[in-house]
Formats: structure tokens, sequence, C-alpha cells
């Protein structure tokens, strides 16, 4: 199947968003599917306000009809709701040709941390982008309930994965192998809508260290000079990060899955965050961490936990299971319309009457 999968979240960002489209697009390679990458690389960008890192494509519209015309693909799914997966959605709208689209970040949440526009405007926009698709795909059965709970229809489950082949318990790094015990990590974005304060204004002996980076980060350091900040890590020195924690902190309030907690499981790491969605679907409660109201008990209790065990339950999550259920909630093309993402404005209504034409005959 040759699959084009619209992302306005892309290298070199880093953030669960990439992670997950960059693990499914290599999954659905392996297994012999073609996959067409639509971001915003080699695109006129600007920054997206309070989040210089996250870069927003200026009228691509005329690169998604040139993409989409050369690639012709069998199925369309729009991952993020920015300028470019607008665009690719107006350009399947404008054809009738059906598409995909995905759920990945609380954005009315994350949005409100900022400015004071109200959830049920955000709420309502995305209602009305995601309610264009056949089917909106989501990461647990907590955030479809919620959704569905806000008026989102057609749900589909798409839950995430881990690469037990990169993530697995290595030897501490050698930088925080020597700070003072217990090590209390937390990996990703150093942002306001990460309710990060709500670990970092904890009173616990060991170290707090903070893997990653972002817009709050100087603000964070010099209110917490206690904390060891690293910087963003990859790649095995990851591994050997995640590998020296003795438990994971991960104090979100806002995330719709968290792949930091399943990544820090498969390197043997327990983990400590609020009973919320995220934490709900991929923690199992005093097994692989520990969920509570009070992030200071749930630390304590986590560091209880035992490694192997958290080692071997992430293999719960796979990257192949996972493209499963994404290839399962596709919306294929028919023949006849496929033909329209070629096609001049004018040629559309042609196509559209023989698709019509095509089904009508079928049901006879």
């Amino acid at each position: 199947m040759r699959i084009a999968l619209a992302s306005d979240a892309w290298t070199p960002q880093t953030n669960g968003v990439v992670t997950t489209l960059k693990c499914t697009a290599e999954t659905l390679t392996s297994l012999g599917h073609v996959v067409r990458i639509i971001s915003p690389q080699g695109l006129s960008c600007c920054a997206c306000p309070s989040y210089p890192e996250i870069r927003l494509a200026l009228w691509p519209g005329p690169y998604v009809a040139r993409e989409l015309k050369a690639f012709r693909p069998h199925a369309i799914h729009i991952a993020t709701e920015g300028p470019l997966g607008l665009a690719v959605r107006r350009y399947c709208r404008a054809r009738r040709v059906p598409f995909t689209t995905s759920y990945h970040t609380r954005y009315p949440e994350y949005v409100r941390a900022r400015y004071p526009v109200p959830l049920s405007a955000s709420y309502a926009w995305l209602r009305r982008f995601h309610g264009a698709a056949t089917r909106t795909f989501v990461s647990s059965a907590t955030l479809e309930t919620q959704l569905r709970g806000r008026g989102f229809e057609h749900l589909h489950r798409w839950q995430r994965g881990v690469n037990l082949r990169t993530f697995r318990p290595l030897p501490p790094h050698p930088e925080l192998a020597r700070l003072p015990r217990p090590l209390m990590a937390c990996v990703g974005r150093l942002a306001i809508e990460k309710n990060l304060e709500a670990f970092l204004g904890l009173d616990l002996p060991g170290t707090k260290v903070m893997i990653g980076d972002g817009p709050e980060r100087q603000t964070l350091e010099a209110r917490y000079p206690g904390a060891v900040f690293t910087g963003y890590r990859f790649g095995e020195e990851l591994v050997h990060c995640l590998s020296a924690a003795d438990v994971l902190v991960f104090p979100s309030l806002t995330d719709t899955f968290g792949l930091a907690m399943i990544e820090a499981n498969a390197c043997g790491v327990p983990v400590a965050a609020f009973p919320v969605p995220g934490p709900l679907d991929c923690i199992e409660q005093d097994v692989t961490g520990v969920l509570h109201d009070d992030l200071a008990e749930a630390i304590r209790s986590a560091l209880r936990l035992d490694r192997r065990t958290c080692a071997a339950r992430a293999a719960r999550f796979s990257w192949h299971a996972a493209c499963a259920q994404f290839l399962a909630g596709l919306a294929p093309i028919p023949l006849a319309l496929r033909a329209t993402l070629a096609a001049s404005r004018s040629s559309v209504i042609i196509a559209r009457i023989t698709a019509r034409r095509q089904t009508s005959g079928d049901a006879n």
C-alpha cells in the first residue's frame, strides 16, 4: 500500500509525535508498504508562538498538491492539525477523497496554559477539523472516552510501541552514575504544559535529573539549581541515561500517552506519575509504576518495584502491533477517486460521477 503521512511535526523536532511517526513509517516500510512523509522540511516556515523550535509551514498548499499528485497514494493520514495538516485536509475535501486523522496532542490545554482561550472554543475547532475524517486515531481507551464525551466521533484505537532493540537495560551513564541516590529522572520537553514544577518543587532526598530541553529550561534552571539539566540525549546515550535512573517521574497531566514511560520501563526503570490519561493506559499499578495524587508518595513507592519485571512488561508494546492497528484504521481511496489527486479542479466532478456509478453498479 502507498501511504501518504502528513505531519507538521517532523525532524529535527524532538517529541513524542515525531518519534511515533518515525517508528510507524519505519515499521510500515519494513512490512513492504511505501510511505511518503509530507512535512514542513524544505518549506518556508515561521516559528510557533512561544515555541520557536516548532516550525510552521507558510502557504504549503502548492507543495501538498505536488506531493500528492506525484505519489498517488492509496491512503492518506493527517497526523497534526497545523498549517500542513490543514492544507492536506483542504485538498482531500475539495476532491472528496477519504482520509484519516490522529489526535496526538491536547492543544486546548496547551493553549490555555499560555493564553486565556476557553477550552470549549479550542475543542469546537478540533471537532470540526477531525469531523471531516473517516476515522480519528487515538492512543488509548481513556483518551477515547474523554474525546467521546466532548462530541468526537468515529474514533479508532492506535496504541504506541517501544523499540526493544534500542531501549533495554544498560550500564548507567558515567555523568549520572555518581550522583546522590535515588536518581529521579524526567524525560521530555521542558515546557509549561508538562507540569514540571510539580516534580521539581518536591522536597525529596536524591537527585532530580531533567533530560530534555525546551522553552522553560532557562527559567527552571534558575529556579531549581539543585536539579541536573542534561539537555536532549539521543540513541544509546539516552538509554544509558534512563538506565541510570532509579525512577522515571512523569508529572504531566495533559499528555495523550507518554512514550517516555514505556521506554523507561524497557530499560528496567519504574514510573511515578499522576493517575491521569496516559499513565493510566500504559502503567500497571504497583508493577511497572505507581500512580498517586501525591507525586512524592508515587515516587517513594515506585522505588520499591522490581526492575526486571518492568523491563519484561514493556514487551507488551510492539510497533508491529501498533502498525497493524494503524493499517486497519486507514480509509483506502477508491481507484476512481485516486485519479482526482492528480486531476485539475475542472475534472474532479467527472471523477465523482464515475465513482458514484461504480458504487451503484457494485450495489446492483
